[in-house]
């Protein structure tokens, strides 16, 4: 127990000290197993594989890139629009400080809190990231080797995987049922990504809500992260609304996003997914908190995948560990 609790916590630590490598690969090899089978596909319809390997990294790559272009120009707008709100937004502070202080709330403190609600330090920091965001480049240049050689060596895994199943066969079924269900959540979630993004963008373009554009991208980013997606991509244009139109436009946005929320994430959704996670919310929300603190905004993002796989490696793949397995919510253990 205590070796194993050791053993955990430098695993832990190293994961985190070289976070700058471990969250590139586990992106590329992610991706990898989201696309393998287009790849597959291609080599059915008589591609060579050399050929099949190449278009689709070429493809994946040309994704990424345009990805990176829509938000540095999303972030360059957002930067340049949020001094044009400072005014309406002091107003609205003002207007906030007054009618808390008739509550009786101590005037100390709320001078305090509006002192650091200022629209031109939220614009420097839309600034700083931008500038940021070039290193992006340099990541997915990164990204793009992975997933060239993990492209080439992901026609040997059935092979291999065959060869594992012969000596540790329930090592080869973890990993197998890993590969699935990644494959179909990540899928299921970029279709209602998409679809709730463009339906977001439709209606803030119908309530004349600036920069609509922007936050569509925002909330298709914000559905990979499990639980607190939603809310992270309502916050941003529910604000905007109220600094522009008042809190009729404000409270508008915020019953749109429940309801489109609620309607493709709640009802739908799930539906396709099925029994691909088998993560309880509760569980699946630790893992969000982990996976951000251990690799930051790509944790976040990719926090189930990676949840997944460490399932995988550390309870499917042992029969004593069912137990584990039952109370992280999943489906019988493997």
């Amino acid at each position: 127990m205590l070796l194993g609790t050791s053993a955990a916590v430098v695993t832990g630590a190293g994961i985190k000290a070289m976070s700058w490598l471990v969250g590139p690969v586990f992106l590329a090899l992610i991706i990898v197993i989201a696309v393998s089978p287009v790849r597959t596909w291609l080599r059915r319809k008589g591609m060579p594989a050399w050929l099949a390997t190449t278009a689709l990294v070429l493809a994946v790559f040309g994704v990424m890139l345009v990805m990176v272009l829509v938000l540095v120009v999303s972030v360059a707008q957002l930067a340049g629009e949020l001094p044009n709100y400072a005014a309406r937004a002091d107003d609205l502070i003002a207007g906030a400080t007054a009618w808390l202080a008739d509550l009786g709330i101590d005037g100390d403190e709320l001078h305090q809190i509006t002192q650091s609600l200022d629209l031109g330090k939220l614009a420097g920091v839309a600034g700083s990231v931008l500038a940021s965001v070039g290193g992006l480049v340099s990541n997915i240049v990164f990204v793009l080797s992975l997933l060239l050689f993990l492209s080439i060596e992901a026609s040997a895994a059935p092979a291999r995987l065959a060869e594992i199943a012969q000596d540790r066969p329930a090592v080869a079924v973890a990993l197998a049922d890993f590969a699935r269900g990644t494959r179909r959540y990540l899928v299921v979630t970029t279709v209602f990504g998409l679809l709730v993004a463009v339906l977001d963008t439709v209606a803030l373009m119908l309530l004349g809500i600036p920069l609509a554009l922007v936050w569509g991208l925002l909330a298709f980013i914000t559905n990979y992260v499990p639980n607190i997606g939603f809310v992270l991509g309502l916050v941003p244009p529910a604000l905007l609304a109220l600094l522009d139109g008042g809190w009729q436009p404000m409270v508008l946005v915020i019953v749109i996003y429940c309801v489109l929320n609620f309607v493709c994430q709640s009802l739908i959704q799930p539906r396709y997914v099925g029994g691909a996670v088998g993560l309880s919310t509760t569980v699946a929300f630790l893992a969000l908190l982990f996976w951000a603190w251990m690799l930051g905004a790509l944790g976040a993002i990719l926090a189930i995948p990676l949840t997944l796989l460490a399932k995988a490696l550390l309870i499917d793949i042992d029969p004593r560990a069912r137990w584990a397995g039952a109370l992280l919510g999943a489906r019988g253990g493997g």
